[in-house]
């Protein structure tokens, strides 16, 4: 006798049922009515799909054994047939296998009566462990020669070379062939030569092989004739699959254990040191390229993203390729630190936009964070964003180009790919670099149904991971490792404070402004900030470290950047003094940032140039006439007013002391400017106005990083809601095996209306005096407060004032029924 899959479940335990429900959270979303709905919903296409996902390779092949060795009765099987059929694989390892599918209900009942849920079937290749169907249901001449052992061995003795390489390819699975039109037709006798050698779908050379093959009965011929002009295909009966696997096994080849790479053993502290290098250069082309588009936006196209030549010139200003820069821009804009703002009209920019792409109000936090904690937030967001950037560059379905932050390249599996590809690093010792292709093999084997067709993707990963500075020569970092375990435990934290429906997100016991273990580690890595610089002869300044973020500030007010790295070069320039004397510097103030920041003297140049820059700075005064410019030197006004390269500007002297223009005066500072003078803006009052740049900021965004769960992460639900979900589906059970009790006096009636209503209504009066005065149990029928009908079965604790009240054993409550609604009463057997 089989017992159903609801039954199964039924008599399980509560700390049983709330395991599997553990195990397939997809179950209570939403929860099941009771467990007959559970059952159902456990052997569903959609839920079977997402259980089979996470089973490793070998896990699959025995659920494959289990399919082969049903029964044609009952369709079940037994662990003893499972563990014949496995060979000389482990014991225990198969057994665990089974374990897991009964565990998970793929497989379910007792050892020697499992039975394999119909869902699995549905979402499962036809084919189980690659083998054919049996020869009684392919073909009854094909059957004759199977049920002949010694003759099915002769006749596969007797294939020619060609036949029997043939046999051996669609032995390893899967055993169907498609074949072009003629493949089966007479080849004359000599003519074997002039065949085609190309292979068809991977499995048979075209010509007098299969011909052969599909005369001796060894292939039979599944769909079309193959002589003429459709398509034939062939497939391979199960019987004569086995015994071409006599050497591997029924099954094929049989790997309890995943692969062991073979990749080169690195030093970790070789390998983290390498990281925390690339990790440095990350932020400093991250930083480059936030600037760039400070400095000249990139515009949004109209179909989304950032167009390819923007995308070049940010990067040749940043220094780096277009992929990485693609990453960068991408990871950047995950992490909050660049967003979209809206010009004040439309079609302003020369690609028709209205949007630029530009940094937000979070990137002068970031700026002010250290090196390791702008690195983190970096990676955090590049784990966390549903972006594939690997696919910039590439063309959609319809021809066009997938651009930069374009909506093409957004993909809900990246995540997943990013934590899959990251876990084969982070299980494998320390120091480990396995290659490209034995990552692959590893993934292959752990979730062979969510990586096989995802190998592009799993590589592009590997190669995002060594540019940002995750891992160091290949093998996984010690800082990567920590922040991989950081984000474990914060999903898992958001997941279960997700019960609460006022929870708030803790941040993995740090307190505020405490820096997480993965920005320690990643800092003792790095060089100390330093906060001095050598300037030299030639006014270069050469900065010994990662400057400080005060440092950096300041250089980037009083110089120009000419190289960067671990030691950086900048160089005192004539404009880089008039522009930090134009955010509001005095000379006094540049000869003791010199003096306090330089470990070497300060070169009488640099201090001359200060001078006379000061000294010339605000000779020249601008207002708006347009503009007006004015001067106590009447010879600089007289010189300006000949200079032939500010001819466009249209000067006129209004007295010895002031010019005027009828350009604004932005156009006339810029223009003194960049014919070599120092001009000054002044206000109405004529004070000079010293002002530091504005820069324009996006609006702030949100980082993907600050999502409480990986949008694909399955949910992990506490052991108390898990419980109380299984009190639920308990009660719920108990409710419907209730109303398959109720009488079909109860259930068919309608309400008091009419005479005979009145009869009944009046007997169940009489029914429920009678339950009251022997404390007997009744099961009445009764309208609810929105007219429907609805039974329970209670027991009558007294009738009195219009009202029935009555107390329901199985949910130990009492109820109070307006006896006008009351419309059937019967005794409980």
């Amino acid at each position: 006798m089989t017992t159903s899959l609801a039954d199964q479940l039924r008599n399980l335990s509560d700390d049983s049922l709330a395991a599997l429900l553990r195990l397939r959270p997809d179950l209570v979303v939403p929860v099941p009515a009771d467990v007959s709905a559970l059952a159902l919903r456990a052997q569903s296409r959609v839920s079977v799909a997402r259980a089979l996902d996470g089973l490793d390779q070998f896990t699959l092949r025995i659920l494959d054994a289990a399919r082969l060795t049903r029964g044609p009765a009952d369709s079940g099987t037994s662990v003893r047939a499972v563990l014949d059929l496995a060979g000389g694989t482990d014991p225990a390892a198969v057994r665990g296998a089974l374990d897991r599918l009964r565990a998970l209900f793929l497989l379910y009942g007792t050892e020697d009566a499992l039975r394999v849920v119909p869902g699995v079937d549905e979402v499962s290749p036809p084919y189980p462990a690659g083998l054919g169907r049996p020869a009684a249901e392919l073909d009854p001449r094909t059957a004759a020669l199977c049920a002949d052992p010694a003759r099915l061995r002769r006749t596969v003795l007797a294939a020619p070379p060609a036949a029997r390489k043939i046999l051996d390819r669609l032995a390893a699975g899967p055993p169907v062939g498609t074949l072009p039109p003629g493949a089966l037709r007479t080849v004359p006798a000599g003519a074997e030569a002039d065949l085609p050698a190309d292979q068809v779908n991977g499995g048979a050379p075209t010509g007098s092989p299969v011909r052969w093959l599909v005369d001796q009965g060894l292939l039979v011929v599944i769909s079309g004739e193959g002589d003429g002009a459709g398509e034939a295909a062939v497939e391979l009966p199960r019987e004569l699959g086995l015994l071409l696997r006599r050497e591997s096994g029924p099954l094929g080849p049989l790997h309890p254990q995943p692969p062991a790479p073979g990749g080169p053993a690195r030093e970790p502290k070789a390998a983290d040191s390498a990281g925390a290098g690339q990790a440095l250069e990350v932020v400093r082309h991250a930083e480059a390229l936030l600037e760039a588009l400070a400095a000249e936006p990139a515009p949004v196209l109209r179909s989304g993203g950032v167009g390819v030549r923007d995308l070049r010139r940010l990067a040749r200003t940043v220094g780096v390729d277009e992929p990485t820069t693609a990453l960068l821009l991408e990871t950047t804009y995950a992490a909050g630190l660049a967003g979209e703002l809206d010009l004040p009209g439309a079609t302003t920019t020369r690609s028709g936009a209205d949007q630029q792409v530009l940094p937000t109000a979070g990137y002068e936090l970031w700026r002010a964070g250290s090196l390791a904690q702008r690195w983190e937030q970096l990676a955090r967001a590049w784990l966390t964003m549903t972006r594939q950037v690997g696919l910039v560059g590439q063309r959609d379905d319809r021809d066009r180009p997938i651009n930069a932050l374009s909506p093409e390249a957004e993909r809900a599996a990246a995540p997943a790919a990013r934590r899959a590809v990251l876990a084969v690093l982070a299980d494998l010792p320390v120091g480990t670099a396995p290659g490209a292709d034995e990552v692959l093999a590893l993934l292959d084997w752990r979730a062979p149904r969510r990586s096989r067709g995802r190998e592009a993707a799993h590589r592009e990963v590997l190669v995002e991971a060594a540019r940002l500075g995750v891992t160091g020569l290949g093998a996984l970092t010690s800082y990567g490792r920590l922040l991989l375990t950081e984000l474990a435990a914060a999903d898992a934290r958001a997941a279960a404070s997700a019960d609460d429906p006022l929870g708030i997100r803790p941040e993995a016991d740090m307190g505020p402004g405490e820096a997480s273990t993965a920005v320690r580690a990643l800092d003792a890595l790095l060089p100390a900030p330093v906060d001095h610089f050598l300037v030299q002869a030639d006014l270069s300044v050469v900065v010994p470290g990662p400057p400080e973020p005060t440092l950096a500030a300041e250089l980037d007010a009083v110089t120009e950047p000419e190289s960067a790295g671990g030691a950086s070069v900048h160089r005192v320039t004539p404009a880089s003094v008039r522009r930090a004397l134009d955010a509001g510097y005095s000379a006094d103030d540049l000869h003791g940032l010199f003096r306090r920041r330089s470990r070497t003297p300060v070169p009488q140049a640099l201090t001359y140039l200060v001078d006379d820059m000061a000294r010339r700075h605000g000779g020249l005064r601008v207002g708006s006439a347009g503009a007006y410019l004015r001067s106590d030197d009447e010879g600089l006004l007289t010189e300006v007013l000949a200079d032939r390269r500010l001819e466009s500007l249209g000067l006129r002297r209004l007295a010895p002391t002031v010019l005027v223009t009828a350009f604004q005066v932005g156009r006339m500072l810029n223009a003194l400017r960049d014919a070599g003078y120092a001009p000054v803006p002044e206000d109405a009052t004529g004070a000079a106005v010293l002002t530091r740049p504005k820069a324009r900021r996006a609006p702030a965004r949100v980082s993907v990083a600050n999502r409480l769960v990986d949008p694909l992460t399955t949910p992990q639900l506490s052991t108390p809601r898990l419980l109380g979900i299984v009190e639920q589906i308990r009660r719920g059970d108990a409710a419907a095996r209730a109303a398959r009790r109720v009488p079909e006096t109860v259930r068919g009636a309608t309400g008091p209306s009419g005479a005979g209503s009145v009869h009944d209504h009046t007997q169940a009066l009489a029914v429920l005096q009678q339950a009251v005065r022997d404390k007997l149990k009744v099961w009445v029928g009764y309208v609810d407060a929105h007219g429907a009908t609805a039974s329970r079965l209670v027991r009558p604790v007294s009738i009195g004032a219009g009202y029935l009240r009555a107390e329901d054993e199985r949910t130990e409550m009492l109820h109070t029924f307006a006896l006008h609604r009351i419309t059937a009463a019967v005794l409980d057997e």
